[in-house]
């Protein structure tokens, strides 16, 4: 069964062994904490994602970020990350939401189904009418995930394509 339960101390040593093997960087989505030791994720990353997602010690021009984890049974599948709401940066830029599902589980809609899960939480928090979201040009598989969820390109740039979708009860 796949579902989506936020970033908790209960589950640190599985949250740990997903977050640590996360690339640095993929397509625009940061790990802060790759290759990081279980004691120092405890110490500082979990902290850190708690307090973000209540809105507390965000550094300026950040906003409140809650990181869940995609869970297929009893195994992290994937990592999806929301902001609360937008400021000028994250309406011009990232958005709402963010992504990564693990590389040896690509294809397999984890995706697909774990941001449908997003976007039902999502609706709850957000009080933009829309989710922004954005995605590399090189990246056609997660804008396949966007547009399988009801997204649809308002703008794009050269390296990048930048998605909208309906925030179900907000929007117009």
């Amino acid at each position: 069964m796949l579902y989506l339960k936020e970033t908790n101390l209960e589950d640190a040593e599985k949250e740990w062994l997903f977050v640590k093997d996360m690339p640095e960087d993929e397509f625009g989505l940061m790990n802060k904490w790759p290759g990081i030791s279980f004691e120092d994720f405890k110490a500082t990353a979990l902290p850190v994602l708690m307090d973000h997602a209540k809105g507390l010690n965000l550094r300026e021009g950040l906003v409140p970020e809650t990181f869940f984890f995609l869970w297929d049974d009893d195994r992290i599948v994937g990592q999806f990350r929301l902001r609360h709401h937008l400021n000028e940066t994250l309406r011009t830029g990232a958005g709402h939401i963010g992504y990564f599902v693990r590389k040896d589980l690509r294809g397999k809609h984890y995706g697909t189904e774990g941001l449908k899960l997003l976007l039902e939480i999502a609706r709850n928090i957000v009080p933009e009418d829309e989710f922004y979201l954005r995605v590399c040009k090189i990246n056609p598989a997660s804008l396949h995930v966007m547009l399988n969820n009801g997204g649809r390109i308002v703008a794009e740039n050269e390296d990048r394509f930048f998605v909208r979708i309906n925030n179900p009860g907000k929007a117009i």
